[in-house]
């Protein structure tokens, strides 16, 4: 066995996968343009530190239950207004994340909100934060399968492994009692702790249709706006799978008037 087939097995064993990927080209570049001996330790070390990262992100990145595609690259920021679109790119760095800040999208339905949200994570797992995006209806029926096999308190730990939590759609809650008690004791446990990112289509006036109760809906009011940054996808924002429909349909699209809060 040649010397450089041990130290890949070497590096095998120490899980050390990029070095040993990479072993044998770095050793001939090294020779070739007489590398000193710590610059060729250095090299393979970097090459392994950047190995893990990417392993990483992959790993936060499959786990999290992001649409694929829907990256901020893939969105047209244009047909936001400017505070938006600048509100965009802060979040995606990530500090509000730091401060266990929140990030609200509110708009009529179809204006882009859950594609800019899924934009928004995805940038943020590539700055290695964890991260959950889920509908909210499921993630209120997993809370309260656990609630009903005594584990809620063992699920929101779970949970709170995530830095961030992406609630999309929460005005689609189905809204009975129990919903919004699992739903509240969420928002509650994550107070100032950890980040919420939500879309709904509801805005503040009528989450009394989600919560219900008028004292409840004012306290999860509070615990989201709080330290939180709000996105507002504004009457000129206009629907884009209403605008393409019209177009496949060879119609002019005219935005339906926005409702009233």
């Amino acid at each position: 066995m040649s010397t450089i087939e041990s130290l890949r097995l070497h590096c095998k064993s120490l899980r050390l996968p990029s070095m040993a990927a990479i072993m044998s080209e770095t050793l001939d570049t090294a020779q070739r343009e007489s590398w000193s001996l710590e610059t060729t330790l250095l090299t393979l070390l970097e090459q392994e530190l950047a190995g893990r990262e990417r392993r990483r992100i992959e790993r936060l990145l499959k786990r999290s239950g992001l649409p694929e595609g829907k990256t901020l690259d893939q969105f047209d920021l244009k047909r936001l207004p400017l505070k938006a679109q600048r509100q965009l790119q802060q979040l995606a760095a990530g500090d509000f994340v730091d401060r266990a800040g929140n990030a609200l999208f509110f708009g009529l339905p179809g204006t882009g909100k859950t594609h800019a949200a899924a934009g928004v994570s995805h940038a943020l797992v590539q700055t290695g934060r964890s991260l959950l995006f889920t509908p909210t209806y499921k993630l209120v029926g997993r809370l309260l399968r656990a609630k009903r096999d005594y584990e809620l308190d063992t699920e929101l730990r779970r949970l709170d492994q995530f830095q961030v939590v992406v609630l999309d759609d929460i005005g689609y809650v189905q809204q009975s009692r129990e919903e919004m008690e699992v739903l509240f004791t969420f928002l509650a446990e994550r107070y100032e702790r950890r980040s919420v990112m939500i879309t709904s289509n509801l805005v503040f006036s009528e989450w009394d249709q989600i919560f219900k109760n008028p004292l409840t809906t004012a306290a999860a009011i509070d615990r989201v706006v709080h330290h939180s940054v709000i996105v507002e996808f504004g009457p000129e924002v206009t629907s884009r799978r209403a605008e393409e429909a019209a177009r496949r349909n060879n119609l002019r699209f005219r935005p339906a008037p926005s409702p009233k809060t």
